[in-house]
């Protein structure tokens, strides 16, 4: 006995209910597909060069917000990438967006008491504009601070309330969710619709807990959108400590802030999604992508959002192709752009694949961080969600001896458009609890990425890949 058919029969004896497969393909299908599964993981562990792609990224074309020269150095250096890794062919494909600058930095102070008479009483705040926020001006605004618990409070308090005042927003997330990406959804619709909330009913700016759950003194930037009825008036986040103490004073002192912030929305610019792709040798027809948002917003090096979801899909390639796997279907590696405040390399790269009449089999994102992998969530039309997910879960308990689980629900933003194709959407789903530590702030660099933990993403998704390639969905 060899030592890799050793090594193949401790697997499959560590995996469970693998008869699934004997209906459809034979043992010795089984136990290559155990084996390629293992080839995998030890070519990710060992010869990938994900961590190395991703360390450029977030260090040499960090802040790489859409419309930024960093975000045009991300393109480029992508493209390199891609053009050494064997694909049949690589492209960029343009697709407008909306430049926002951030401008000097943000000033957001308080002040309580008599504070003439009492010196001390003012405390400047960590705080971050939300993109697409508009400014204050150079002189600022200042007002009382009316704090409320979310959109449904600031309409029953009303005009009378809200009016001359800053609002400021301060529900957390919910820490009693598992699932931290719920927690995340039960709190935002506040920064992105606080600041047109608050307008309706007279306030003058928007100030927002940040959106994490963990409480330091990083503020947490990210999407803020006006409804175009109500005047725009300036929205930004402030740390969670800082929001924990504003809301303590302000139940014993009333609370006047003043904000002072340059931030502006900007000019229509072209960018461009990256694309790479295999022609697959049987189905050329079906397409597979992979991929995740190549933007990221300007206070960070992007390194878990997004740039870990970059590399784990240029991995998915490296690793294929270092093990000699020539696909059946072709297999496109995307770079989205423009995913953070505007979807614009999602939208478009669904409106020409529609327009030349393609169909993607399968699309799988990565955007969720490059932590542990836990899993994969399907989504998908409702015509073809049920049998192409019970299709799917037949191959799980080649997955499960690797710590993945199968869920549905959610996919990703960018794959979101190609719904209408009724190919089954896929999000790699990692360990979520560290990700609100970092997601949309300065700290989110190379630094809080674990290089193992980032390997296994792609492994995770290679292995899937493989297996969506090799028997289809049908």
């Amino acid at each position: 006995m060899t030592f890799r058919i050793f090594l193949s029969l401790i697997f499959i004896g560590c995996t469970t209910h693998l008869s699934f497969c004997q209906t459809e393909t034979s043992d010795q299908d089984v136990d290559e597909d155990a084996l390629f599964l293992k080839d995998i993981h030890n070519y990710a562990l060992t010869e990938s060069s994900t961590y190395v792609w991703l360390e450029h990224l977030a260090t040499e074309c960090k802040g790489r917000l859409a419309g930024s020269e960093n975000a045009e150095k991300a393109v480029q250096y992508t493209k390199m990438v891609m053009d050494t890794l064997g694909f049949t062919s690589t492209s960029l494909q343009p697709c407008k967006v909306k430049k926002w600058h951030r401008g000097d930095p943000e000033y957001v102070n308080i002040t309580w008491g008599d504070y003439k008479k009492y010196k001390g009483q003012s405390v400047r705040l960590n705080a971050l504009s939300l993109g697409n926020s508009y400014g204050t001006g150079p002189d600022g605004i200042t007002a009382e601070v009316i704090e409320v618990q979310g959109l449904d409070e600031v309409e029953k308090l009303g005009r009378e309330a809200i009016e001359g005042k800053i609002v400021f927003y301060n529900r957390p997330m919910d820490p009693t969710q598992l699932r931290t990406f719920n927690a995340y959804g039960g709190a935002v619709d506040q920064r992105v619709w606080g600041a047109s909330k608050a307008a309706e009913y007279g306030g003058v700016g928007a100030i927002v807990r940040s959106m994490t759950l963990r409480q330091d003194d990083y503020p947490h930037t990210g999407t803020m959108v006006y409804k175009e009825e109500f005047p725009k008036i300036s929205s930004l986040a402030i740390s969670t400590n800082d929001a924990s103490f504003l809301s303590e004073l302000l139940k014993k002192e009333k609370v006047t802030m003043t904000v002072k912030n340059n931030c502006a929305p900007g000019e229509e610019a072209v960018s461009n999604n990256v694309i790479g792709e295999i022609k697959g040798t049987t189905y050329p027809d079906e397409i597979i992508v992979i991929g995740g948002h190549l933007d990221a917003w300007d206070v960070g090096g992007g390194a878990h959002d997004d740039g870990a979801g970059c590399a784990h899909s240029l991995g998915v390639i490296d690793i294929l192709n270092g093990i000699g796997y020539r696909p059946q279907r072709t297999i496109r590696c995307v770079m989205f752009m423009n995913e953070e405040n505007g979807l614009a390399g999602g939208k478009e790269y669904a409106r020409v694949s529609n327009e030349k009449g393609e169909y993607h089999l399968a699309a799988l994102e990565s955007d969720a961080g490059g932590f542990v992998p836990r899993g994969f969530s399907f989504d998908g039309h409702a015509d073809v969600l049920k049998p192409f997910y019970a299709r799917v879960s037949k191959w799980l308990p080649l997955l499960e001896s690797y710590g993945l689980y199968f869920t549905t629900g959610g996919s990703g933003a960018d794959i979101g458009p190609l719904k209408d194709q009724k190919g089954l959407l896929i999000g790699l789903r990692p360990d979520s609890q560290r990700y609100f530590d970092y997601h949309h702030t300065e700290i989110d660099q190379i630094e809080a990425v674990n290089k193992r933990e980032l390997e296994l993403g792609a492994a995770s998704m290679a292995s899937l890949i493989y297996l969506i390639d090799k028997y289809g969905l049908k």
